[in-house]
């Protein structure tokens, strides 16, 4: 047995000891894309769990150099317009190496406003194209706090680019968020998976 920082606990062969919670990810739902002009998820968002984390597969758009873009409802479905505030940035660098940058986008952010968020910005549609990430959503259910959220992406920019797009923010609401709305600025979802887990 061996202490580490904080007085956790190791058995011998490296691994946490019993009591040590260590979570995991309980995979509630599966969505796949074919022409979809949008995916909803709208059931299966409760108090069950204390965070969602939504994981998304090759996310391919039929228009060329859109945004893949989310929001939240409090009445099932019904309606996507939960007023946000989000802080957005990116990372990229080109297939030529001739440029990269690091750049806060304040035109990609939101302040109190009930649009949809971008998750990834100018996704190429060439068959080779497509945006992957996580998004992971806390306590959707909490009647006293807001609804944070953090997000990240990569995607196949249409110039080809490599870029990762980092998202953060609260749904400034104290409803329950009980669905979540993903599409594209402009044209369908030609292919693509998004898979909804608990974390339990």
């Amino acid at each position: 047995m061996a202490v580490v920082s904080g007085g956790t606990t190791l058995i011998d062969n490296g691994a946490l000891d019993a009591g040590v919670p260590t979570g995991s990810l309980i995979l509630l739902s599966t969505q796949t894309a074919s022409a979809s002009a949008n995916i909803s998820f709208t059931s299966g968002i409760d108090s069950t769990y204390d965070s969602y984390v939504f994981k998304f597969y090759d996310i391919h758009p039929s228009n060329d150099g859109v945004q893949f873009q989310f929001n939240l409802s409090t009445d099932s479905g019904s309606n996507y317009n939960v007023t946000k505030t989000t802080t957005f940035f990116y990372a990229t660098h080109n297939e030529a190496d001739t440029e990269v940058g690091l750049d806060y986008l304040d035109g990609n952010d939101l302040a109190q406003s009930t649009a949809y968020q971008d998750l990834a910005r100018v996704v190429g549609n060439d068959n080779d194209q497509s945006a992957s990430g996580t998004l992971q959503l806390f306590n959707p259910s909490s009647s006293t706090y807001v609804k944070h959220f953090m997000t990240d992406f990569n995607s196949y920019h249409y110039t080809n680019w490599s870029n990762r797009w980092f998202c953060a923010g609260y749904g400034n609401t104290t409803s329950p968020i009980n669905a979540i709305n993903f599409k594209f600025s402009s044209g369908n979802i030609d292919d693509g998976i998004i898979k909804m887990y608990g974390v339990k």
